[in-house]
């Protein structure tokens, strides 16, 4: 592995690509630098804002690569926001055989299994609030101890964690501890989204259909049309989206090695009816903002108010059912509906 000296923007990006992050932008070269630069930094501890599909995983692993004290041992992820809240200590620090009912065999944890390596605690927003101070313990003094034990371990991990909504306004609402927050905040790594690194497209396309080829065959050029029409689309999913749609694109695709606009829209053929109730749902909000004189956050707001209280007013799914049709986690849709004061709205809404 290249050592922490000084490299060209080119060499940069061509390093990060070996490790799975595609990118020649210029936008993401001061992220890239930090990035390396903490790799080679083996106690500190990071957090990477970006919004969800931007590739938080793939950068702290990339990191994990780097880092010459920690790259052969373990990296473990650990997905905050579906973690049962009544489990998550013993998923975290493990637990003793017998320490409650259906404990019929010790474990010993995710961070005991990430010992000289690196923990990533994905959307670490998402973290209950009851896990918060066990979790600054374990940063504060590098000891785990499990459940129905009285002996505690010490752990030598790095963590690395990844949300995908700014931290402090969250801190702000009570959501995150502050002084959890500070230590998690020793380093922060923040991925701008596609839209901000369009300059991209190409090459990502390229990854994504040379990492799906047996779908289709070789793919080895993309159309500039493609690029162009690419170039105007918000991607709210990010380079995860992207490389679903590529997936379609390929599938779709009957002949040559060039993807194309044509092969695009085949492979999105719910494209004009997606474009359709987006129209419609823009028009309304654009009259209640223009002629009503809303503000637009407040129409958003009100608009996902009225979403919510449709989704839990049916009254015929749980509230995880609700969450996984929303793409969101279980814990974030809690948190919506106690803001926007529907938390009670329907008796059947509880947890599957």
């Amino acid at each position: 592995m290249t050592g922490p000296t000084s490299l060209s923007d080119d060499a940069l990006y061509a390093l990060f690509s070996e490790l799975g992050l595609v990118t020649s932008s210029s936008a993401m070269t001061p992220v890239l630098r930090q990035a390396r630069k903490a790799a080679y930094v083996s106690n500190i501890t990071l957090l990477i804002e970006g919004e969800t599909g931007t590739g938080k995983q793939v950068l702290a692993h990339g990191i994990h690569c780097l880092d010459p004290k920690r790259r052969t041992y373990p990296f473990i992820t650990v997905h905050c926001g579906t973690i049962s809240e009544s489990l998550a200590e013993s998923e975290l620090f493990g637990h003793e055989r017998g320490a409650f009912s259906g404990a019929i065999s010790e474990r010993k944890g995710l961070f005991l299994a990430a010992h000289r390596g690196t923990i990533f605690l994905d959307d670490v927003n998402d973290l209950p609030l009851t896990m918060q101070p066990k979790l600054l313990d374990v940063l504060q003094r590098g000891v785990v101890r499990a459940v129905g034990s009285d002996k505690e371990v010490r752990v030598d991990v790095r963590v690395i964690s990844a949300c995908n909504q700014p931290l402090a306004p969250l801190v702000d609402a009570k959501r995150i501890r502050e002084d959890l927050y500070h230590r998690l905040n020793v380093v922060k790594l923040k991925l701008p989204p596609l839209r901000e690194r369009r300059s991209d497209l190409f090459c990502l396309i390229l990854t994504c259909a040379s990492r799906h080829r047996g779908i289709c065959g070789e793919i080895n050029n993309v159309d500039p049309s493609l690029i162009q029409f690419l170039e105007s689309q918000p991607f709210l999913g990010n380079v995860r989206e992207l490389e679903h749609a590529v997936e379609r694109a390929l599938f779709a695709k009957t002949e040559g090695t060039s993807l194309t606009l044509d092969d695009w829209m085949g492979g999105s053929e719910r494209l004009s009816e997606q474009s359709a109730w987006a129209r419609e749902a823009a028009g309304a909000l654009w009259h209640a903002v223009f002629e009503r004189g809303l503000p637009y956050a407040s129409a958003l707001l009100e608009i996902e108010h009225e979403l919510l209280d449709i989704a839990v007013g049916q009254g015929r799914h749980t509230r995880r059912e609700i969450a996984l049709r929303l793409q969101t986690s279980e814990r974030t849709l809690y948190e919506k509906l106690r803001s926007h004061k529907l938390s009670r709205i329907s008796p059947t809404l509880r947890s599957a």
